[in-house]
């Protein structure tokens, strides 16, 4: 049914992003591959100027190698996995690399609702409303 799937890891929590990752698996069986996607934070202008040249590179990279390490520890073979890493807002930039990569599922995990989710909104709200694709939000 579905033939690929986006799987948003926060590398900082990796832990949250792991009933969705079993999700993911349990719904790949068919033959879908899954794409695990972080999003780094842009850097503040005023922060720039005391960190090295290449600050944004390093994360990206360590984001990366994380995510692989996260999918491999999960028992996903490198033929069922892609990786992803984009630099911006977590739920614009998740609904752009569903987008980009073609997804037709993102399976993300979400913290239980708090007062101020209520007011803001979360991530996965934002990305429940405004994604192309199907959202599946799997509760911790």
């Amino acid at each position: 049914m579905f033939k690929k799937l986006l799987v948003p890891v926060d590398i900082s929590e990796p832990e949250l992003a792991k009933p969705a990752l079993k999700a993911a698996i349990g719904m790949a069986r068919g033959g879908a591959k899954i794409h695990l996607f972080n999003v780094v934070p842009s850097m503040p202008v005023m922060a720039a100027e005391y960190v090295p040249v290449d600050f944004e590179e390093q994360q990206r990279q360590t984001a990366i190698e994380r995510l692989t390490q996260f999918g491999k520890a999960a028992g996903l073979s490198p033929d069922q996995l892609t990786v992803g890493v984009r630099q911006g807002g977590i739920y614009h930039e998740i609904i752009e690399e569903a987008a980009s990569i073609g997804a037709d599922l993102i399976i993300m995990s979400s913290h239980r609702p708090a007062m101020r989710t209520y007011f803001l909104g979360s991530n996965a709200a934002h990305v429940v409303r405004y994604a192309r694709c199907s959202v599946l939000v799997v509760r911790t």
